[in-house]
């Protein structure tokens, strides 16, 4: 089996002093992903010949099903596909992944979808897939001697990265939009005393922690200065879906859509489980899920256009609340190429897709998979997505965390006398 190799310009800036021998595992460079550029690793996010994003590149060894099916129960099972050491399991870690992949019959009932299944990121330790991704950073920031280990979020990054950084022992400041949903700024705030609110939406807290980036020695910001380390801890959910199907891709997936990171990863990781011949090579279609009142990347789509107009998001879906998403154009790119789409929903659809999967396979989702549920729906309705095909549906994360979405939907079905004819009466 011959080593995969990301096809790119192999003159490499390299600086006078670098992170020790092997401490990005199989990853050999960060390459442009807009011009093709390489610069050595470290921590890097912006192209200095076209301040295009960076994306890590990889010279991977043979591997087989065995050798990754023999590995721990969490994301390090693939850590010869990601950017950490290859001890990385010595190091004090949240040890995120291989949550469950559930049949879904029930809802597929609803849905009119044959074959269905749920990938349940919710039973994460921080109970959403960024603990995945926030593994990743992690790793990166040790490996880049940083002090600090930082992130600006709209509510699960904050969790994952301060739950992460107490367990490692690293100070942690967590910046988040002041009108955060309550339940999520305690989540985060019980891991760290260093939580800090700030006015304004995310895309004004992500500009602010730029900012402190550069200008801060030792400050490791996860989807900033090391983001592309960061956002290859979503590859993981590809990685999964494929090994829990019996080493095979599925024929359509549905991801919610904020940055886009996650989208543009799943598809990443089933094309280099491709090219290392660990499954099938067959086609497949994505799906990216967005509300209308932050849904940028939908509107493109829809409008057939490449150019992705940011927006001042007003929806209950604070997760995917990102107006001006750093990887859109890419998420047009791959729905495009796979015959995919990206569709919005509204607000009450939200909360009815949350219902809906509560309901029907006892998951319950936060907004962001409550979107990805009412999409779905929307996407059978109109004919989009082929229900007789296998399909995968991602949820993100725990609806213990947006209980404010869902409080006025749910409740008591009678209030009664505690009496066998006043429970009678119910009809129930």
């Amino acid at each position: 089996m011959s080593a995969v190799v990301t096809e790119v310009d192999r003159q490499v800036d390299t600086p006078a002093s670098g992170p020790r021998e092997g401490a990005f595992g199989n990853a050999v460079a960060l390459a442009c992903r807009e011009c093709g550029h390489q610069v050595a690793l470290g921590p890097f996010y912006a192209c200095p010949e076209c301040f295009g994003p960076l994306e890590i590149t990889y010279e991977f060894p043979a591997i087989t099903r065995e050798e990754i099916e023999a590995g721990p129960r969490n994301i390090w099972r693939y850590k010869a596909l990601l950017p950490v050491p290859t001890d990385i399991e010595s190091s004090p870690n949240t040890e995120p992944g291989f949550t469950r992949l559930l049949r879904a019959d029930n809802l597929g009932r609803e849905l009119g979808i044959e074959n269905l299944w749920v990938k349940d990121d919710s039973t994460n330790p921080t109970n959403s897939f960024k603990d995945r991704v926030v593994a990743c950073a992690l790793s990166a920031a040790r490996e880049l001697d940083a002090k600090v280990f930082a992130c600006p979020s709209t509510g699960n990054p904050a969790t994952a990265v301060a739950a992460a950084g107490a367990r490692a022992g690293i100070k942690t400041v967590v910046f988040i939009p002041s009108n955060l949903e309550q339940p999520k700024q305690v989540n985060s705030a019980i891991f760290t005393e260093n939580l800090v609110a700030v006015e304004g939406n995310y895309d004004d807290v992500n500009k602010l922690a730029s900012e402190i980036a550069g200008e801060e020695e030792g400050w490791a910001f996860v989807n900033v200065n090391v983001r592309p380390y960061y956002a290859e801890g979503s590859k993981t959910l590809g990685y999964e879906i494929a090994e829990q199907l019996g080493w095979r891709i599925p024929d359509q997936v549905v991801i919610p859509v904020a940055s886009g990171s996650q989208l543009t990863k799943v598809d990443k990781a089933f094309q280099e489980l491709i090219k290392l011949g660990l499954v099938e090579d067959k086609p497949y279609r994505i799906f990216g899920a967005q509300a209308e009142g932050c849904g940028p990347v939908a509107t493109a789509f829809k409008n057939g256009t490449d150019a992705i107009r940011p927006v001042k998001p007003d929806t209950i879906a604070k997760s995917l609340a990102i107006g001006n998403p750093a990887d859109g154009i890419y998420v047009l790119d791959i729905t495009r190429r796979t015959g995919g789409a990206v569709e919005e929903v509204t607000d009450d659809e939200i909360r009815e897709g949350i219902v809906l999967l509560a309901r029907t396979e006892g998951i319950f989702t936060e907004t962001a998979g409550g979107t990805t549920v009412a999409v779905t729906k929307k996407l059978v309705e109109t004919g989009v997505l082929d229900p007789t095909k296998e399909t995968v549906v991602i949820n993100t994360g725990h609806g213990l965390k947006t209980l404010d979405a869902v409080s006025g939907q749910v409740g008591a079905a009678a209030t009664i006398a505690p009496t066998y004819s006043a429970f009678k009466a119910t009809g129930l």
